[in-house]
């Protein structure tokens, strides 16, 4: 096949290939979402402790920085998109494993799995992404995160209902399984189907990520523990600190989640004015602003307004590590998985890490940290500047590196 014919997309299959990496996204996210509300119904159906939940809800984080970097060398001997469907469709399977463990320690290995499945799909949605965004010419990774808060707070829209309704979750999970499978299927007809030149090697079946991966995945784990720190302790803060009733309290949670996926949604238009690296700038002052506000807050109103203003500041920062790794080395599924790596072991800490310096001290110095963190956004963000001659902008698209098959 003639690779250079197969490089040119047309602007009917850009858009069709942009839909179908933004369904999986929401896919993505409503397996997530859907996972979330069922929680308490698995600690009660398996009768787990507190310490028992905790112990679990760590296994998904280590299956998936244990398999996230074998992505690319499935991505290499399936093609994009065959691996693409693939691994959403296992991650959607997977969600059926916990409503169906009949103890701690299998619940343990179904959310090994169930983690596993989540950090492989994601490295190759993300590769997928950078790709169509460099064929269609301009931003498109923040938008393509925002759809998988949207499909978050779907799934949690149906969650949330059925576990007031007292629907067993060995019913609900399955159901969101087969319909959110089908769903990603369909999807992926359309995903790009990168295959490697015929002379281009496998990359490793296993390696360390790249040092630039790790030098932006560092600025990733910035954003993530700002968002892992505030997404669990927020309504705490506010309970704790300002003295809020349960109902406002959560508040803070609906603020920091509603504005963070808003703003991910609308986060490319800023991108395309204003660069990446000035965007992730003006995101850390923004996000080190509301940090200052929750800090000094004494009253609910002003700590639930920084916590939004964190939501802000922080919802392009992961995207923007995502297209900065896929555009850095040969092998960019390797990047992403390491800057992914980075990223959620930064969210598999945070929560601890806010507690136990709460702990010692108070929740006030545990979100000086997070206030500190963000302004690392504005010092680093330079780090996610694309290199010499893969500059994204407007109606300029970058041939991708391999062919594709129709």
């Amino acid at each position: 096949m003639d690779t250079d014919a197969a490089r040119t997309w047309s602007a009917a299959r850009v858009r069709r290939a942009h839909f179908a990496i933004a369904t999986a996204f929401a896919v993505h996210g409503a397996v997530q979402g859907s996972f979330a509300t069922r929680i308490p119904w698995i600690k009660d159906h398996l009768g787990l402790s507190a310490g028992q939940l905790g112990l679990a809800l760590v296994c998904p984080a280590l299956g998936s920085m244990a398999l996230m970097p074998l992505a690319g060398r499935l991505m290499h001997r399936l093609g994009s998109r065959t691996a693409l469907r693939l691994l959403l469709a296992l991650w959607c399977a997977s969600l059926v494993l916990p409503a169906v463990a009949p103890g701690l320690p299998w619940l343990c290995l179904g959310l090994l799995a169930f983690g596993a499945s989540a950090g492989m799909a994601d490295v190759v949605m993300n590769a997928l992404g950078v790709a169509v965004e460099e064929h269609k010419g301009k931003s498109i990774m923040s938008g393509l995160h925002g759809m998988w808060s949207v499909g978050t707070l779907v799934g949690a829209a149906i969650g949330v209902p059925a576990a007031h309704a007292g629907l067993d979750g060995r019913v609900h999970l399955p159901a969101m399984a087969a319909v959110l499978l089908v769903t990603g299927y369909l999807a992926c007809a359309h995903a790009p189907d990168i295959h490697p030149e015929a002379d281009e090697d496998a990359p490793p079946r296993f390696a360390l990520p790249p040092r630039a991966a790790l030098v932006i995945g560092a600025i990733g784990f910035c954003g993530v523990f700002a968002e892992g720190g505030s997404a669990d302790w927020c309504a705490v803060y506010l309970r704790d600190i300002t003295h809020a009733s349960p109902a406002t309290a959560a508040l803070a949670y609906t603020a920091f989640t509603c504005t963070m996926a808003v703003t991910r949604l609308l986060g490319d238009l800023v991108v395309r004015r204003l660069g990446a690296v000035a965007a992730i700038r003006t995101g850390g002052v923004v996000a080190t602003a509301g940090g200052l506000l929750v800090v000094l807050a004494h009253a609910p109103a002003p700590a639930i307004a920084g916590f939004g203003l964190i939501g802000v500041g922080i919802s392009v920062v992961v995207p923007l590590c995502f297209a900065a790794a896929g555009r850095r080395g040969p092998v960019p599924s390797l990047a992403i998985a390491g800057v992914a790596t980075v990223t959620y072991t930064s969210g598999l800490v945070a929560p601890a890490a806010i507690g136990g310096i709460a702990g010692a001290s108070s929740l006030t110095v545990s979100f000086t940290l997070v206030t500190v963190l963000t302004l690392g956004l504005v010092v680093g963000a330079g780090v996610v500047r694309p290199p010499a001659g893969r500059r994204v902008a407007a109606g300029s698209p970058v041939p991708a590196p391999a062919a594709e098959r129709s």
